[in-house]
Order: C-alpha cells, then structure tokens, then sequence
C-alpha cells in the first residue's frame, strides 16, 4: 500500500488533512463568535479594553487566529512533506 503523501499518490496527503483540521478549528472560532452576535449582543458591545468594545477586539482575534493558524500549516506541511522525515 502506498503513503497517501507521496506525491502522484492517490488520496490527500497528510498536510491536506491537516490544513483541513485547522480549517475546522477556525470554523469554530468563527462560528462562536457568530453565536454571540445573534444570542448575545450586549456581551460584544462591553469595553473591557478601555475604549475598545469586545466586538471589535474579538473581530481582530479572528484575524489573528487565521494568521496564527497559516503559520502553523506552513510549519507543520514542511515538516510533513519534507523528504526522509523519520529516517536517519
């Protein structure tokens, strides 16, 4: 049987499952923060930041999250898909 991350092999290899359980991870994030604009508004319009409500802090904790996530993909798709991982 053939590793599903080789390249040409059939299958997605293991940096795309791993991309997609990072996907799965910010649609969690983005989907909660969702949740509190629909059920609970008056939680996101606080100022627990000073001037800043949560609103506006939890967004920008959004765009972080997809930054942070990206650079843990890259990482993690080098470090799968670099040739003779494991070997010595």
């Amino acid at each position: 049987m053939a590793d599903d991350s080789e390249p040409g092999s059939r299958g997605p290899g293991r940096a795309a499952r791993i991309g997609f359980g990072l996907f799965w991870v910010y649609v969690i994030l983005y989907f909660g923060f969702i949740a509190l604009v629909l059920f609970r508004p008056d939680i996101l319009s606080s100022r627990p930041f000073g001037g800043v409500n949560l609103a506006i802090a939890s967004g920008l904790g959004l765009i972080a999250a997809a930054l942070l996530l990206s650079v843990v993909y890259m990482v993690a798709a080098r470090v799968v898909e670099s040739p003779g991982r494991g070997r010595r």
